[in-house]
């Protein structure tokens, strides 16, 4: 392995491990003082999120979901932007997609009906990502705030039109979908029997392969991690960073957007009111602890998944907000310990170049 191949893969994998390993630790304390074995309580965990197939089908589709939301946020923060979003920008997109599949006849052929779906999702993550990429661009507004702001004015606005003009009667969500569902996981595989895990885990793959492909092999993404790492500098060397930021935010609404068809076209089939259930907020996490690099978010959203499905296994021994709390301490370990090590790493080079 060359030298420099050697100081990337340190860059990469180092910082998180060493932050994981002391979030362990602290998870460990946190469980010795309800009187309980650290090794008993993530055993359990374990097995409940990858023990059998249903569970680890499930985690499955919880990295769908946190895959998606993940990449958007990441592509922002390339761009030097934070995308806070993502919640909304989810229920758009199930949203658009279910009103397509609604409208759809119900003997439209899938090849047909599934892209339609996608691409009515899409267009819908779109339009809720590129309008604070245009606001941030024209009029200086600050992405976090029109983000956050975006995000109670697209649920409350669907909350309306849900209640008012598409629910089924007595319930909170709309009717089932005509045309556009695709296939669960367990028809290939039939140990994942009853899990909502489906096909659209693969679209969430090859989303991150097209990020990863588009950031480090395009021209599109290099003026975007240019723009990220230094914008008035990538201004003078030509990039127009008030377009790299709209497509950016467009780009990431679009992903997270099209996580919202993993509920409707792969799991229940109709769009409904708080399905989200705040995935769009975990994703931030997804995406700092990923390292904002696509594959990295798969492997967070994978992770965080598999603490959300193990949690359920676990409230027998701790409380069920020790997950959450687990999270939250994986969080500020990664905001903590990935700069020092980063900087210690720094501090070993120099002495290593001293040195020779």
């Amino acid at each position: 392995m060359s030298e420099s191949l050697l100081r990337r893969a340190e860059e990469a994998l180092l910082p998180p491990i060493v932050a994981l390993l002391v979030a362990l630790i602290l998870g460990d304390i946190l469980i010795l003082l309800f009187h309980e074995s650290p090794a008993h309580v993530y055993g359990r965990m374990i097995e409940g999120a990858w023990g059998n197939p249903y569970g680890f089908a499930q985690v499955l589709y919880k990295t769908t979901t946190l895959t998606f939301a993940g990449l958007a946020i990441a592509l922002a923060l390339r761009a030097g932007l934070f995308n806070i979003g993502a919640e909304g920008q989810l229920a758009a997109g199930a949203f658009g997609a279910a009103l397509m599949g609604i409208i759809l006849p119900a003997g439209t052929p899938g090849v047909l009906a599934v892209p339609l779906c996608l691409l009515a999702a899409a267009a819908a993550g779109l339009l809720a990502g590129g309008v604070p990429g245009v606001l941030k661009t024209k009029f200086g507004a600050h992405e976090v705030i029109v983000t956050i702001m975006l995000n109670f004015i697209i649920l409350a606005l669907l909350n309306w039109l849900l209640v008012e003009h598409f629910r089924v009667e007595e319930t909170l969500h709309t009717a089932e979908i005509n045309a556009g569902a695709v296939p669960r996981l367990s028809e290939f595989i039939p140990g994942f029997h009853g899990s909502a895990a489906n096909v659209t885990f693969l679209f969430a793959m090859a989303a991150a392969v097209w990020c990863w492909w588009y950031l480090f092999r395009t021209p599109g993404g290099y003026a975007l991690r240019a723009t990220g790492l230094q914008a008035e500098a990538a201004e003078y060397s030509g990039i127009r960073v008030g377009r790299v930021w709209i497509k950016a935010m467009a780009l990431g609404g679009m992903l997270a957007a099209l996580g919202g068809t993993n509920f409707v076209l792969g799991y229940k089939h109709y769009y409904e009111d708080g399905f989200t259930g705040g995935s769009g907020f975990l994703a931030i996490a997804v995406a700092i602890v990923g390292r904002n690099h696509p594959f990295g978010v798969v492997l967070a959203a994978f992770f965080f998944a598999t603490l959300s499905q193990g949690g359920l296994a676990i409230h027998a021994l701790v409380p069920k907000q020790m997950v959450e709390v687990l999270q939250g301490i994986v969080i500020l370990a990664m905001a903590a310990a990935v700069p020092e090590v980063q900087r210690a790493l720094r501090g070993v080079r120099s002495a290593r170049g001293a040195t020779t």
